[in-house]
């Protein structure tokens, strides 16, 4: 069932302990840096968090890290110049890494809303990586078994949802949030404009409205609010 939620705060109310979170992004661009405040706010702690990186700089997913939130990172590029509380947490031992190849990353993620037991790739043969895992030799090359990347949560942004929470993204801000709105339980998606039904043209909707639980409006100011009039968007 789709709700549109009045806050972030709201939105992310739900989220439990132990839980794992795919959190849209790469790099700052598609980060949704309100639901993760929200998050933060919450309190849920102990998170396994899926992500292309490991946060940046002191906002968004470092904060998490920072404040000690995460249990387990999943990721693909885990170390950049600003990403320092993770590297302080992980030298410490009070973080887990799980490295995954970031086209690998992309695939297990769609894997999973796709309903694929797994696939079998070459990336990663060779290397620690693909230690514990099943390969097998296919058209003359080694290959490395992995598995789907499932959510009980993902928290993506988009640009715009219409009545039924079909969404459109901008740019480049898309990169993760169609597969991992597809691979978790609950999608929580924070847009800059709700339309109504029938405003978006169908064959520039990236995310259908099946794959979409909570909406939330965020505006460029950062306050947040559904602020919508269900009869409009129904």
């Amino acid at each position: 069932m789709l709700n549109f939620i009045d806050t972030v705060g709201e939105a992310v109310a739900g989220i439990q302990d132990g839980s794992t979170v795919m959190i849209g992004g790469f790099g700052n661009a598609g980060q949704p840096f309100e639901l993760i405040d929200a998050l933060m706010d919450c309190g849920a702690k102990d998170l396994t968090l899926v992500n292309n990186n490991a946060g940046q700089g002191d906002q968004g997913l470092a904060l998490l890290i920072k404040e000690g939130r995460v249990r387990k990172m999943i990721c693909s590029f885990p170390r950049q110049s600003d990403s320092w509380h993770f590297d302080a947490k992980f030298r410490a031992g009070e973080i887990e890494l799980e490295l995954v190849p970031q086209g690998n990353l992309a695939e297990r993620i769609r894997a999973a809303g796709a309903g694929i037991g797994g696939f079998f790739t070459p990336t990663g043969y060779g290397t620690t990586l693909a230690e514990g895992k099943e390969t097998r030799l296919l058209d003359g090359k080694w290959q490395v078994f992995e598995t789907p990347i499932h959510a009980d949560v993902a928290l993506i942004k988009a640009l715009k949802a219409d009545g039924k929470g079909n969404l459109v993204y901008r740019k480049t801000a898309r990169n993760f949030g169609p597969i991992m709105a597809a691979a978790a339980k609950h999608t929580i998606v924070q847009v800059s404009e709700i339309v109504p039904t029938g405003a978006l043209d169908p064959e520039n909707v990236v995310t259908p409205g099946i794959y979409v639980n909570s909406v939330v409006r965020v505006d460029p100011a950062g306050s947040n609010s559904a602020a919508i009039d269900t009869e409009q968007v129904a």
